[in-house]
């Protein structure tokens, strides 16, 4: 089984208009609502290629129960921890030429609260998968990404997280099964800028000296580069297709990558299905869908 965490849900409320004039009062010409964070998106997108997982995570108040709900009615499981201070996040994303985004702090995490999500983490058996995406609240520990590694030490659980900076940096002595940066957030780790793809391979090498087993890198319309600890190299590029929407594309990549990999254990396989995902992501106006992900996995 897959399980995905997301510490933070919320309901991405998608308003697109003409122009925002600050100031002043604003008609939309279009709203859509979306249940997001990271972990989300990875459970929708693997439902969407018919594999199964369990979406954990913390919920809070009535946009909580929405979330929720709204996740299942999708036909992912989960297994939420209903919070009792503040509410789930309302984040909302204002395209109108530029697209401006406000998003909200979220609930208050206890302690209880979240010992309660660790034993649950505590036991996903051998032969499973986890799935870390995104930043910490504020309300959790910063290390928390760390703790939950650190507990699953001994079982065979092959663990992906999909962070950045010193909260990726940091579980790397966890041997992650696969961490996927872009381009950009590889060479901020390194402090450096990288301009070729020679350069793009030296420091994804770099991530594996330091413990990761397989690196994904996204580069955006210049496609993926994935070292593996077979010490295998794969590029794929992308298809053709026209970017309407950035939210998503990611976790949609490593959403296609594993429900390939988990498959077939063919890492050419994983990256072309990831990147037909997050492709189609990309192209499309919510998360993609297993007919749009099957037609650009086709023409890759």
């Amino acid at each position: 089984m897959i399980y995905t965490v997301t510490f933070n849900p919320a309901l991405d409320y998608v308003v697109r208009m003409n122009e925002l004039k600050i100031g002043s009062v604003n008609r939309s010409t279009e709203e859509a609502v979306f249940y997001g964070g990271k972990g989300i998106n990875v459970s929708t997108v693997l439902k969407n290629l018919g594999v199964d997982s369990i979406a954990l995570g913390f919920i809070a108040g009535f946009t909580g129960r929405e979330i929720s709900d709204g996740v299942k009615a999708q036909g992912v499981m989960t297994d939420f921890i209903t919070v009792k201070h503040g509410m789930s996040r309302i984040n909302v994303k204002i395209k109108a030429g530029e697209e401006t985004e406000i998003n909200a702090r979220g609930p208050e995490i206890g302690a209880e609260e979240l010992e309660h999500m660790l034993q649950k983490i505590s036991h996903i058996a051998d032969g499973d998968c986890l799935v870390l995406a995104g930043t910490i609240p504020s309300t959790l520990p910063s290390d928390i990404y760390e703790s939950i590694m650190e507990r699953l030490q001994g079982k065979h659980v092959d663990i992906v997280v999909d962070a950045t900076k010193e909260l990726l940096l940091k579980v790397l002595k966890y041997h992650p099964f696969l961490i996927k940066p872009n381009n950009h957030e590889l060479g901020e780790l390194f402090g450096v800028n990288l301009t070729t793809e020679q350069d793009i391979e030296q420091y994804a090498k770099k991530l594996q000296e330091l413990g990761a087993r397989n690196v994904l890198v996204s580069m955006a319309g210049d496609g993926s580069l994935l070292v593996t600890e077979t010490g295998a190299l794969y590029r794929m590029g992308v298809p053709e297709g026209k970017v309407v929407n950035s939210v998503g594309a990611g976790d949609s990549m490593v959403a296609g990558f594993l429900a390939s990999y988990f498959k077939n254990h063919d890492y050419l396989d994983a990256v072309k299905l990831g990147t037909a995902a997050g492709s189609a992501t990309a192209f499309s106006e919510g998360l993609a869908s297993k007919e749009k992900i099957e037609e650009l996995y086709r023409n890759l």
